[in-house]
């Protein structure tokens, strides 16, 4: 006998807008919600409703004999919200005791490349959200597009995941077989291996009329996998949840396929396990070694889909360049927008490679190009950027519209010539006309009056820097002026 495990990744993105370098100041709207709206609805229809209820009744025609895992981002929770029947539908199929529900990020993001620090966040984030809407803690993790190398197995482990789902490369795995449960190096933590050609075959070959395989009828599979007795305990089919309806249509007879091949696993002796199940009943046969990372995309099974042209890397390295400033001085929508920017899809969007299964994922690009899903993403990240900048002075006492605020009794400022100056506006008014022996007597080698009394009384640092080299009055007069003008504006 051999088990069955199939696990289905449920995501979608929020997509960005047209968002022109015109707006940059100007819109702080980023993502398209019309269009993503539609998309979900879209998707819904041709996929998430008719999967979901030809997964349900398989639980239950087969009296959870059948059994489905599935991870579900936190960006499609989100999304999901405005559509609750769909949700039920996916709460339902979860509380049956014939699911798993798999951890990730909750941004489906590529932050374990970058940020160790905020990977961990959007895990602890999306367990969060997991608990507070399907009541589930997940024990199995699986990396955005299944990255994985052997820190990924430590860090899961540090949190408390038993198992990992990865990639069952062949220049990984060597003679091996990814059909037994591994464990990863320097680790207890168990991996569990895509069986990538039997996932294939569903996924990317279904329809494929030039493939040798075709046509894939259920019993045919079935046929496929019972071969694995005696060579193997686990066949671990993992696939895009949109597999069914939606990267492979209806007219393609892939319900009528999903409908038909549980029951021909389970006549033929073999069985469907969850990822918890699968991890207790088999020992790890082996340590398996991943020096390098490696994920579930394209024929070289690396992350160049994402990061592998100049685009990508400046893309990747301005956003996180952000991380220390924003989560430090950004609001909680700033924060989220720059998590949201962080979706691994933005990077996708912008490869410029040709691959096998590219079309599948292009398939929900907004753009005509890589070059303007680049375009489109950096202006949005110089507004994002922009923006907090201007937070950041504020917050650091640089920018703040109460530095024009008249300044308390008991600190104002007598001039020499009687004047007194209780806001920044009246010195900017008054320095003008000051007379030469007045302005010497405050401003000198040994002293600078007014530049004391600006960082002293009205607490700005950065006039008060800039007056203290200057030593002219008319430059005192056009920094102030400058300054009181710039403040007003805000």
């Amino acid at each position: 006998m051999v088990s069955v495990c199939m696990y289905l990744h449920v995501h979608q993105p929020k997509r960005l807008r047209h968002y022109r370098v015109f707006d940059i100041g100007k819109e702080p709207h980023y993502f398209d919600d019309k269009k993503n709206r539609e998309i979900m609805q879209k998707v819904i229809k041709k996929s998430y409703e008719p999967t979901n209820k030809i997964l349900l009744d398989l639980i239950h025609k087969t009296d959870g004999k059948f059994k489905v895992s599935f991870s579900i981002t936190g960006t499609i929770l989100e999304q999901l919200k405005e559509f609750p029947k769909t949700l039920e539908s996916f709460q339902k199929i979860i509380e049956s005791g014939a699911c798993d529900i798999v951890g990730e990020t909750f941004y489906h993001s590529l932050a374990y490349v970058q940020s160790r620090e905020e990977f961990r966040e959007q895990i602890k984030m999306q367990e969060k959200a997991l608990k507070d809407t399907f009541n589930a803690k997940p024990k199995i993790f699986r990396n955005t597009e299944l990255v994985y190398q052997n820190e990924v197995a430590g860090l899961a482990q540090a949190m408390g995941y038993k198992a990992v789902l990865a990639e069952g490369w062949d220049k990984v795995l060597g003679w091996r077989s990814p059909c037994f449960v591994y464990r990863g190096k320097a680790s207890q933590i168990k991996l569990l291996l895509k069986n990538y050609r039997l996932s294939d075959d569903v996924a990317f070959r279904f329809s494929n009329r030039g493939w040798k395989g075709w046509p894939l009828t259920s019993e045919k599979f079935a046929g496929w996998v019972n071969r694995y007795n005696g060579n193997g305990q686990v066949i671990n089919l993992f696939m895009d949840y949109e597999t069914f309806g939606e990267h492979q249509w209806e007219d393609t007879g892939i319900f009528k396929f999903l409908e038909r091949f549980p029951h021909e696993i389970l006549a033929r002796g073999d069985d469907f396990v969850l990822p918890t199940e699968a991890i207790a009943r088999y020992p790890a046969r082996d340590e398996i070694d991943f020096p390098h990372i490696v994920s579930w995309a394209d024929t070289e099974r690396d992350i160049s889909a994402w990061l592998g042209n100049k685009m990508q890397g400046a893309a990747f390295r301005e956003l996180y360049l952000m991380e220390d400033d924003i989560k430090k001085y950004g609001t909680p929508e700033m924060i989220d927008i720059w998590r949201n920017l962080q979706t691994s899809d933005h990077f996708y969007y912008m490869c410029t490679k040709w691959f096998s299964d590219g079309d599948v994922h292009k398939y929900f690009s907004p753009y005509e190009n890589p070059y303007d899903a680049f375009i489109t993403f950096m202006n949005a990240v110089s507004d994002l950027k922009h923006r907090l900048n201007y937070i950041k002075k504020e917050k650091t006492n640089f920018m703040s519209k109460h530095l024009l605020n008249e300044v308390p009794q008991g600190q104002e400022f007598y001039c020499k010539d009687g004047k007194v100056f209780r806001r920044m506006e009246d010195l900017a008014k008054a320095i003008r006309s000051i007379d030469d022996e007045t302005f010497y007597n405050h401003v000198n080698p040994e002293k600078n009056d007014f530049a004391a009394w600006v960082e002293g009384a009205l607490g700005d640092v950065v006039l008060a820097s800039k007056l203290k080299r200057a030593q002219k009055q008319d430059t005192m007069t056009r920094i102030i002026t400058s300054r009181v003008g710039e403040l007003s504006l805000l």
